[in-house]
């Protein structure tokens, strides 16, 4: 949602109440896959392939090390708002983080630090 023609006010309440809306997340990434087998006569080596799967995936980190659980399809279908969540929280908390950096450097009359230029390379 574009907040920048709003008063820094306004977009606050508005983060508010979407933080307000969001329920359970769980973090980490979903993955969905496709496998062929070591037997060589098995139909997922044919042409064309009928591949073993969908395999669901749900990789994290847990103290500091990966940790993967493998999902049936039910489970997917029934936590996949909980990862909707979590990247749409992720969202809300970098607007807010950009709102109070813009209305910080405002109140204080700090200028926001140019962004760095890139150097053309010489042929």
């Amino acid at each position: 949602m574009e907040r920048t023609s709003r008063s820094p006010e306004q977009s606050l309440r508005e983060l508010r109440a979407e933080l307000a809306e969001i329920d359970f997340v769980l973090p980490g990434t979903i993955n969905v896959a496709m496998n062929r087998c070591g037997k060589p006569s098995c139909a997922c080596h044919a042409d064309p392939p009928k591949l073993h799967g969908p395999y669901v995936t749900w990789t994290r980190k847990v103290s500091g090390k990966t940790v993967t659980r493998r999902l049936t399809p039910e489970q997917l279908e029934r936590y996949r708002p909980w990862f909707e969540n979590r990247r749409r929280l992720r969202e809300l908390v970098s607007e807010l983080e950009a709102l109070s950096l813009e209305t910080a450097e405002q109140a204080e009359g700090w200028a926001p630090k140019p962004k760095p230029r890139r150097r053309r390379r010489r042929n």
